[in-house]
Parts: C-alpha cells; sequence; structure tokens
C-alpha cells in the first residue's frame, strides 16, 4: 500500500474525545505522572552503534504475527522521557493490544548507559531518528507509523519537512503529540506561574546529567556554568546551544523549531495538541492552523482541553481512558489499511 493524501479525507468528530470533567490543564497534564500505572509488556533493548562511533539504545516489542507484514510503530519521546514514561507505557500497550511490533528510541543521554560522544540530545535533532528510520527500512518492508510527543513531535516535524519525499516508503503515517512548534515562546512561557514546577523538574533531570557528561569529557568544562541554570532558558544557553554548536539558546530555538517545517511534511501527518497546553501559548495554535491551511498531508486536531500529553477522558475519575495513544494508534492504523486488520482495542469512551 502506498502513502496516502489526507486530502478529501473526513476527520475523528470531536466527540470522539470526552475530555475528563474533573481535570484541568495542570491536572491532565500530572495525572499520567502521579496517577497513571501502565504495565510495561514484554520489550527488549537493543543498542545500534551509530556512524560517528557513538550508539543508540531502542527498546523493542515484536510483532504478534509475521515482522515482515505486521505493522511497527517507532516513538520518540519527550523532554527527559523513557521507558518510565506514562505515554511511553500507553503508546507500547496499544501497539500490543494490537498485534503490532514497537520500537522507542531513547535520545543520547535517556538510555541506561552513558554515551560515548559529547554529544546530546535536543529539539532539532534529527540525524539520529534518521538514521534509526532508514535501518528499519531495511530491516523489514512491514508498514511504519512513527509517533513524537512533545520534544520528540517537535524532531518529528522537523525531520518529515527536512526530508520530504526522501522519507523511506514505508512510513506510511506520522502522528506529531503536544509539540512546543515554537521554542523560544515554548521556553519563555513554560515557567510562567505553575508551570515553574514542571521547569524545575525538568532541570533537576537535566543539570545532573550535564555535569556528569561535562565530568567524562573534560574538553566541556566550560559549560560548567550551567550548574547555575535556573530557567531552561538558560539551560540551553549554557549547555544544548553550546554543545551542539548554536550561538545561544535563541539561535538553537530558531533554527530548531518546527514550525518553518511542519508545512513542508509529504507524510500523512496527524497534530495532535490542546489548546489549554501549559506548555505553549495558544496563539502558536493559530500559526500552526496557518501554516498547514491547504496542506494535503496534514491533519490537524486542536481540542480545547487535554493539558500536556494528557488527553485523559472518561466519565469517572477512578475509570479513566487515555485518548492520545488510542488517536494515535487509530489514525495510523488507517494508514496501514489491510495491515492494520489484527484486533481492534475499544474506543476511549
Amino acid at each position: 500500500m502506498s502513502r496516502q493524501s489526507l486530502q478529501g479525507r473526513v476527520a475523528v468528530a470531536p466527540a470522539e474525545y470526552r475530555p475528563a470533567w474533573w481535570l484541568g490543564p495542570h491536572s491532565a497534564t500530572v495525572w499520567g505522572r502521579l496517577v497513571r500505572r501502565e504495565p510495561l509488556p514484554d520489550v527488549r533493548l537493543e543498542r545500534w552503534d551509530t556512524p560517528d562511533g557513538d550508539f543508540l539504545e531502542l527498546a523493542r516489542l515484536a510483532p504478534a504475527d509475521d515482522p515482515a507484514t505486521t505493522p511497527r510503530l517507532l516513538l520518540l519521546h519527550g523532554l527527559e522521557g523513557g521507558l518510565h514514561s506514562h505515554y511511553v507505557r500507553g503508546l507500547f500497550r496499544e501497539a500490543a493490544e494490537r498485534g503490532w511490533g514497537m520500537d522507542l528510541l531513547l535520545f543520547r543521554t535517556c538510555g541506561p548507559t552513558p554515551n560515548r560522544l559529547p554529544r546530546s540530545y535536543h529539539s532539532g535533532e534529527t540525524d539520529d531518528p534518521w538514521f534509526v528510520l532508514q535501518r528499519l527500512a531495511a530491516e523489514s518492508p512491514a508498514p511504519l507509523g512513527v509517533v513524537g510527543v512533545s520534544l520528540g513531535g517537535n524532531v518529528l516535524c522537523k525531520l518529515l519537512g527536512e526530508r520530504g519525499s526522501a522519507v523511506p516508503d514505508i512510513v506510511r503515517g506520522a502522528v506529531a503529540v503536544s509539540v512546543p512548534f515554537d521554542l523560544a515562546r515554548a521556553s519563555a512561557w513554560i515557567g510562567r506561574g505553575f508551570g515553574a514546577v514542571y521547569e524545575k523538574a525538568f532541570l533537576k533531570s537535566l543539570i545532573p546529567k550535564a555535569q556528569a557528561k561535562i565530568a567524562r569529557h573534560p574538553e566541556l568544562a566550560p559549560l560548567g556554568t550551567v550548574a547555575n541554570a535556573r530557567t531552561l532558558w538558560a539551560f540551553d544557553d549554557h549547555f544544548t546551544a553550546p554543545l551542539h554548536g548554536f550561538a545561544d539558546a535563541a539561535d538553537y530555538y530558531a533554527r530548531a523549531s518546527s514550525l518553518a517545517y511542519v508545512g513542508e511534511a509529504r507524510v500523512p501527518l496527524l497534530l495532535l495538541s490542546a489548546v489549554d497546553d501549559p506548555f505553549l501559548p495558544a496563539e502558536v495554535l493559530d500559526e500552526v492552523r496557518a501554516v498547514v491551511r491547504g496542506q494535503p498531508h496534514v491533519q490537524v486536531e486542536f481540542p480545547d482541553r487535554g493539558g500536556h500529553v494528557g488527553f485523559v477522558s472518561g466519565r469517572a475519575p477512578w475509570r479513566p481512558r487515555y485518548y492520545g495513544e488510542w488517536r494515535a494508534a487509530e489514525f495510523l492504523a488507517g494508514r496501514f489499511g489491510d495491515a492494520a486488520a489484527t484486533r481492534h482495542p475499544r474506543r476511549p469512551r
């Protein structure tokens, strides 16, 4: 089955998503981390050497049927994400229920083993995902869907825009969830009010990792001032930008933001974000709509409520459903065609 344009296709009706009445933008954002308990299916860690002499780690779920024909998912996680992330486990469960395979790319420094080289990962780093896509295409002709969440969604949108029609034919569709399309505005916005809690939580993980990397690579000693960073902007200014060849955080944000790339995607792409996402000013989503208007490959779903990577639904707090992973899988199932006709999980009512 070849790729399909979204031109003329009817989007899933908004009624498919019923936001949890008991959650607001912040509580929906932290619900998964604080409340959700999702078991992890049987996955194995695999290490792939990279062309630059380093390595990547992937968590891999085998498909239930013939790996040459059964669909697979590739997930690009968010900032400081990994196997512990609720949405990662949720999408692994979704794939397992459908009988699909799935791979989680653990960005450099997010796996269990420290990487060899100084370079890390960032919101605009697309070389590693591109390497993985090419290897997956060489490994199997099975249809592939790519999902990017938060930072990983920005990486995905940028990659699809950069590569255009060069993306391997096995990639039948993609879904980007809660994307910070404009990194400068997102970085400045996240620290406002209650958002300072998220910023502090990220820095609690990012700064010790940066310090450990500096300790392993003495040539990075001038970046040691990162220990004093109190905002994500300062962290990126002191560490991310100089480590990866940007002049400063503003230069990094300008060159890495996916807003300038998403309109060039040539793979069927669903953008799923909530207007009340506390990580991003709502007007950025209006700009995204304008950028992709008339673009036949991109479908936009921006419900009013859902928080950041939340999208909790259900009639009662003790029976929550998780729309985000289900919607991503449903969209991709539509791109997979007959190959996806394995199992059909219930709707997240």
